[in-house]
């Protein structure tokens, strides 16, 4: 895109992606930022504070899937480190837009309020939080690491950073660059097997069952995942951190499953069963009732947006999303 400025092009990328509303604080070096929200059709939400931004935006992802916290540099930043890593251990796409003192304005490190120990500091933290992060300081490659860290959000569900230098804001792309590219995809042959094998299990199963979690929700299934119990007619159970993906209304659910601290009924059936679909469920020791689950590797097939396994064969490069539509 020519004279798309880094700034816009990242504002209208988000608009592209479904974002409707920001979450954030007003701090000096992302104000300019925030000025021009309104002139892409979307909504600044200003928070109380910079955490409750982070929570806010975590909660729209977790509705809308995809959301966006906006704040400034340090005082900012590390005040959401918080609602980030939550955000990363729950599966949560939140992008985190952080303003950063200008490039032109670190020449021999000055005191610049808000700076740490070196102008990368912040960067490095939300590293360790984030499943994919730049900044945005080099207008030769600014736009397609945009699309590179939105990409990585939507694929695994987890949060990203994006660092803007104010003196960045403004400067124009010098290359031509096309949005997006293209999704990913699931190996075919991988696919296959792995759905033939699913089936065979499915149908030689005495009493086959399905256990949905809390990833059936990060990726908007839960149409799916109903639609696939009620033609398939198998009873299904929930996860204590997945509890509203299935109307418990519905005619073959039977509970949430946690282990020995769950409904003792739920726990029989599920860890009676010689086929347990595990689709979407994070093995956490929440999920698993602090670890009084008792489930047979052998006779489970897991589900979830970075790992596929049928019993005990592993099939790789085949998405959550792939396979519950298979």
């Amino acid at each position: 895109m020519p004279n798309m400025t880094i700034g816009d092009y990242l504002l209208q990328r988000l608009a592209e992606l479904g974002v409707r509303h920001l979450f954030g604080v007003p701090g000096d070096f992302v104000l300019r930022f925030m000025t021009r929200v309104p002139e892409h059709g979307l909504e600044l939400v200003n928070c109380c504070d910079e955490q409750g931004a982070g929570f806010a935006a975590d909660a729209y992802a977790r509705i809308t899937g995809l959301g966006v916290v906006c704040v400034t540099y340090g005082v900012g930043g590390l005040k959401i480190a918080n609602s980030t890593a939550q955000a990363f251990a729950e599966r949560s796409p939140v992008v985190i837009i952080s303003g950063a003192p200008g490039i032109g304005e670190r020449a021999q490190h000055p005191l610049i309020h808000h700076r740490i120990r070196d102008f990368d500091t912040q960067r490095k933290v939300f590293e360790q939080l984030t499943v994919a992060s730049a900044v945005l300081d080099d207008p030769e490659t600014a736009l397609p690491e945009i699309d590179r860290v939105l990409e990585a959000a939507l694929r695994y569900k987890r949060p990203v950073y994006l660092e803007l230098p104010r003196d960045r804001l403004a400067v124009k792309a010098r290359h031509h660059h096309r949005a997006g590219s293209q999704p990913a995809r699931s190996d075919a042959e991988s696919l296959a097997a792995a759905l033939d094998e699913t089936i065979a299990r499915v149908r030689q199963a005495t009493q086959p069952v399905v256990v949905l979690g809390e990833e059936v929700h990060r990726f908007q299934l839960q149409e799916t995942a109903v639609r696939l119990l009620r033609e398939a007619g198998l009873p299904a159970a929930a996860t204590i951190l997945g509890k509203s993906v299935i109307d418990e209304d519905e005619p073959n659910y039977l509970g949430v499953y946690q282990g020995g601290i769950g409904r003792e009924d739920v726990a029989r059936f599920v860890e009676s069963s010689d086929c347990v679909l595990l689709l979407g469920v994070m093995m956490t020791d929440v999920n698993l009732g602090i670890y009084t689950a008792s489930l047979d590797r052998q006779k489970c097939i897991h589900a979830v947006a970075e790992k596929l396994s049928v019993g005990l064969h592993v099939y790789e490069d085949v998405l959550f999303e792939d396979f519950i539509n298979g």
